[in-house]
């Protein structure tokens, strides 16, 4: 016996606990109508888990439990507990018996336990699905329901049968399977919504970071540009500084040698002749030498000047070639939203009306905007080189006073070397002691004066390269600012060209107007790297972490529709497996159920007819002249087959469900639920009145076919049959005092008849 015991305890009418022991293979509950006998069956139902309050009488938790009367107060819960022998571990549990219980509270809340233990309602679904029972399976035929199966239309009785032939668990995992492939699909739903939001942003930061690896690769070719001007750039001017450094010494120590001796002259020509004409021409010479140290003071000055406004000028041009590029130029974010502001504020109030005219005048106002916008933002970058202009004009005037001094001095050296020269050839002329001292001087002077040229060619020469080493300095500092400091190693790049190493002799003879050239190409490299901007690391760090999320989200659509694939192979699968045994089961199903029929009613036939549900379609009908359309039904070849019932009475022409009478329905159903019993029997099976419908001839017919049943299913009838009481090992009475509690008295007929014989 697989079922032991069945307690309840606050149970519907039982608000005492009571007990049942099922040690016989027929156990009957009978009783008077009201008695609450058929609450027995129910709690079958409660305690297997079944959720259908209507199927247990019920519209809501509470209705389950003992509602109280005027002599005993009301329950809070309601228990049910189960004993079911698992020695055979039919259950597939590792336990040899199981105790499952289900609780009730008056709020509605549901508690299940197996052998002590709280589990989910599905845990005890998928138990007992092995076993093949069920809170609402066909082994459960409760008071009316024996007629169900027939009134039940062809998909419903399908879904009966696959329940009595065991299929309950292939149902629950493609059920299962169903669900998950459904929440799959949401969750790749799901995940290619997460990627079509970002896609937008995935494709902004995939433009910044093009520009990004242009700004690096720019960077790239402009580190070179630039290492090599500046090694060429400083090769130059420290080769000729030191040219011009080393050229400068020989005359400015010649001249120090020739200060020297004429000084010695002059103190001969002192001792020799004293007079008023060689005082003139001495102070006449210390005027001429002074005049062109100031000169040469102005000159230098002049040069620094000229070197400032050539600087300038490249200033002034690059900031004309950045506002004529084509590239946009930058504008403040707080113009730009100002701007932006105003054109929302133009659409706003033009979209507030459906006139023609006045949505071409809100047109026209924007573009009016946007060339006012852009005439604002081209004459702020005019306005740049403002201060440029000013500074070059005050430095322009600079020069020309500057220049003005020079020619002061080059007039008045010209004045004094004029004097100085009339007077020496008068001096020349007189014949006195002192005339080979004057020409030793002379020839001093003259020596000096060739001397001091040579140098000041020099200095002007070292001049023009001190403004460019100026110059290459500040090229340097921009470098480093832009392009960090590892451009300070600029020394140490090698230049080739050719697949040569250049040298630095070939540096150093390079033609000038190459250098700055590669000057002018250093410049378009610049503007172009502002342009884009440069390189941006929280860009780099926003895309690297956008870019893993979008591999994330792919690599989670691509695991999520390999499950898709797996789940529709397991469901096709388990449809199959499905298919196969449910066809297998409706041959053995409707033998059973012919061999039935023909016990129940003495003779006739009955089938069970696989049909496929149909549907209406409109179709035309050509072989009118008018082509009408009509309405025509064809099977749904996509849709689950369903089951028909076609049976023939012995001696009548009645044919189908509709023609029987209410004893012939019972008949019927009882007939059709054995033989879904005999196909898969199931541990138990419960029958609440199923025979009330019966006469006393057929009574016994079921009776005999209760205890055919008896030999493969434990059973538990309630009933107030006479011949079916007689067929049961255990009777169990049902009484309800005037309290409104039912009580159970039971009875072992076994034992009742030895104490009858004594």
């Amino acid at each position: 016996m697989y079922l032991k015991h069945l307690s309840l305890s606050g149970f519907k009418s039982f608000a005492k606990k009571s007990e049942l022991e099922f040690s016989a293979p027929i156990t009957a509950i009978v009783g008077p109508n009201g008695s609450g006998k058929s609450n027995v069956a129910e709690s079958f139902r409660f305690v297997l888990g079944e959720q259908s309050l209507k199927s247990m009488r019920g519209k809501k938790g509470e209705d389950l439990i003992f509602g109280g009367s005027e002599a005993v107060s009301r329950g809070n819960r309601a228990s049910v507990t189960l004993e079911l022998d698992n020695s055979t571990k039919v259950f597939g549990v590792d336990f040899d018996n199981i105790v499952i219980e289900r609780q009730v509270h008056r709020d509605g809340q549901n508690e299940y336990l197996i052998n002590g233990s709280k589990v989910r309602l599905k845990d005890v679904q998928e138990m007992l699905a092995a076993a093949n029972i069920g809170a609402t399976g066909h082994h459960i035929i409760s008071q009316g329901e024996a007629d169900r199966i027939l009134s039940a239309n062809a998909k419903e009785r399908r879904e009966m049968i696959e329940d009595a032939l065991g299929l309950k668990v292939y149902q629950y995992k493609k059920a299962d399977a169903e669900k998950k492939l459904q929440k799959t699909k949401e969750n790749i739903e799901t995940v290619q919504s997460l990627r079509r939001e970002v896609a937008p942003h995935m494709q902004f930061l995939e433009r910044q970071i093009k520009k990004i690896e242009r700004a690096v690769q720019l960077r790239g070719e402009l580190t070179i540009v630039y290492c090599e001007y500046l090694r060429r750039e400083d090769t130059y001017l420290a080769w000729h500084q030191d040219r011009l450094n080393k050229e400068r010494l020989e005359p400015a120590d010649k001249l120090k040698d020739l200060e020297d001796k004429l000084q010695e002259a002059k103190e001969t020509l002192a001792t020799h002749v004293k007079d008023v004409k060689s005082e003139e021409l001495l102070s006449l010479e210390q005027s001429l030498k002074a005049v062109r140290e100031k000169r040469q003071v102005l000159v230098r000055n002049s040069g620094q000047i000229e070197g400032q406004i050539s600087y300038i000028d490249r200033r002034i041009k690059d900031i004309e070639t950045r506002s004529n590029s084509e590239s946009e130029a930058p504008i403040p974010v707080g113009e730009v939203k100002k701007f932006i502001s105003n054109l929302e504020k133009i659409a706003e109030k033009g979209g507030q009306s459906e006139e023609v005219s006045l949505l071409k005048r809100t047109l026209s106002d924007i573009v009016h905007n946007a060339n006012i916008f852009l005439k604002q933002i081209l004459g702020n970058i005019s306005i740049n080189t403002d201060a440029e202009e000013k500074e070059k004009k005050d430095l322009i005037a600079k020069q020309a006073e500057a220049l003005k001094d020079i020619a002061k001095c080059e007039n008045e050296e010209r004045k004094l070397s004029e004097e100085y020269e009339l007077l020496r050839v008068s001096i020349e002329a007189e014949a006195s002691e002192s005339r080979e001292a004057e020409r030793e001087m002379f020839k001093i002077i003259g020596e000096q004066r060739e001397c001091e040229t040579k140098i000041m060619q020099i200095d002007s020469e070292l001049s023009i390269l001190e403004r460019e080493r100026d110059e290459f300095k500040r090229e340097l500092q921009e470098a480093v600012t832009l392009l960090s400091r590892d451009v300070t190693q600029y020394y140490n790049f090698e230049i080739v060209v050719d697949g040569n190493k250049v040298s630095n002799a070939e540096i150093v003879k390079e033609e000038r107007s190459v250098q700055y050239q590669r000057r002018r190409d250093l410049e378009k490299l610049k503007i172009r790297l502002e342009e884009l901007g440069g390189v941006n690391k929280d860009i780099e760090k926003e895309y690297k972490d956008v870019k893993e999320r979008d591999e994330f989200l792919l690599r989670e659509i691509a695991d999520l529709e390999a499950s898709v694939e797996k789940l529709n192979d397991l469901i096709k699968e388990l449809t199959e497996q499905l298919n196969g045994l449910f066809v297998a089961g409706i041959e053995k199903i409707g033998l059973e159920f012919n061999r039935f029929f023909t016990l129940m009613f003495g003779g006739g036939e009955a089938k069970l007819l696989r049909i496929k549900p149909k549907i209406k379609k409109t179709v035309r009908d050509d072989d009118s002249e008018e082509g009408e359309e009509m309405v025509v039904e064809e099977e749904d070849e996509s849709a689950e087959e369903g089951i028909e019932l076609d049976v023939k009475l012995p001696n009548k022409k009645v044919r189908g469900l509709d023609m029987l009478s209410g004893g012939e329905r019972a008949l019927t159903s009882i007939a059709l639920i054995f033989a879904m019993s005999q196909v898969n029997p199931p541990l138990f099976i419960i029958l609440d009145e199923t025979d009330a419908a019966l006469d006393e001839a057929n009574s016994r017919r079921y009776g005999d076919m209760i205890e055919a049943l008896a030999k493969k299913s434990q059973l538990i009838l309630i009933t107030h049959n006479r011949e079916t009481m007689s067929r049961a090992g255990i009777l169990y009475g049902v009484t309800m005092a005037a309290d409104g509690v039912s009580k159970l008295l039971s009875v072992k007929f076994d034992d009742a008849v030895a104490v009858a014989k004594r």
